[in-house]
């Protein structure tokens, strides 16, 4: 199949970039992986250090038997500058990637229609896996494998004309399909500007993440009492942080997404009151972040990180 012609359709769906990498995880990767899962960075997310889960990013023939190539997309979600609430320490900040609506809703239809098209394209009996973010897939190693961006010392995928604000997705297929690239080189340079504006020190050595750390993971996937040291450095967020991405140069190319399901549906998902944050009721988170990513958490956890960040 013609790539060109993936690519047309890819961008006919929505997404804004497409490429296709071998199905075995670069070197450079996996030694970052294991190296990672080795320092405990992966904090409480245990499920990152299962056998069978570390197994299936390191082969992933043992999610799909046979794959021979891996379609990765990107769209871009930036959906503009924070307003000036943003920085109001009365206001609760919330990254921009759940301003809107949640993008595995988004993505994930979209995601099996381009599949779809790649197995009609291709006799019609290939086999296929499609993931967003919740399969065990090494996915910024394969984006940057199929010249989709580098990996930033913030580690996340950077492309040189859209910047990082992207949200990634994969389809695992049985197909031959001619692989593009080359890789793109780290560009970072001497630049080390998202290690020193991460306000709690995340960024442990360029390119090294101590999730443990972040705001992202203490926000989103931590569920224990936030340590004090680490929670008089996080500002007023309360959901994410995109701190390391704000400060980025590439990102001065960044241009407002083209999908308005990921702009703000009000003010109140950018910067929501602190004082609304803690007399929210189930009801009212449900109509604010209900078809957000912030649902995930649930309004009794987004009501305490509410009362404990402070600007």
């Amino acid at each position: 199949m013609q790539i060109e012609a993936l690519r047309t359709f890819a961008r006919s769906l929505g997404f804004d970039l497409l490429g296709v990498s071998p199905p075995t995880p670069p070197d450079w990767a996996l030694r970052t992986y294991r190296e990672w899962l080795a320092q405990g960075f992966h904090g409480e997310m245990a499920y990152m250090a299962r056998p069978d889960r570390v197994a299936r990013r390191e082969d992933p023939s043992r999610i799909l038997p046979g794959v021979r190539a891996i379609v990765c997309v990107a769209v871009n979600y930036y959906p503009g500058p924070p307003p000036p609430t943003a920085t109001d320490p009365d206001r609760g900040r919330i990254s921009n990637y759940a301003w809107g609506r949640d993008y595995h809703d988004w993505m994930l239809p979209r995601l099996e229609e381009l599949a779809a098209h790649l197995r009609a394209a291709t006799g019609g009996t290939a086999r296929y896996r499609t993931y967003v973010d919740t399969g065990p897939i090494l996915e910024r190693a394969f984006a940057a494998q199929a010249g989709l961006g580098f990996i930033g010392k913030n580690t996340c995928l950077i492309h040189p004309r859209l910047g990082s604000w992207l949200f990634l997705g994969e389809i695992l297929v049985d197909v031959d399909l001619p692989f593009t690239g080359p890789p793109i080189p780290s560009r970072c340079g001497t630049c080390a500007r998202c290690l020193e504006a991460c306000p709690t020190g995340a960024l442990v050595a360029p390119y090294v993440l101590d999730a443990r750390r972040c705001i992202s993971y203490l926000t989103v996937e931590f569920r224990g009492e936030i340590p004090p040291d680490l929670r008089a450095r996080m500002g007023n967020w309360v959901y994410g942080c995109d701190v390391c991405q704000e400060v980025c140069p590439w990102n001065r190319f960044a241009r407002l997404t083209h999908v308005p399901d990921f702009r703000p549906a009000s003010a109140d998902r950018v910067a929501p009151l602190r004082e609304a944050l803690a007399t929210m009721d189930e009801r009212t988170f449900q109509e604010w972040f209900g078809e957000s990513p912030v649902a995930r958490i649930g309004w009794e956890r987004l009501k305490g990180l509410g009362k404990v960040c402070a600007g």
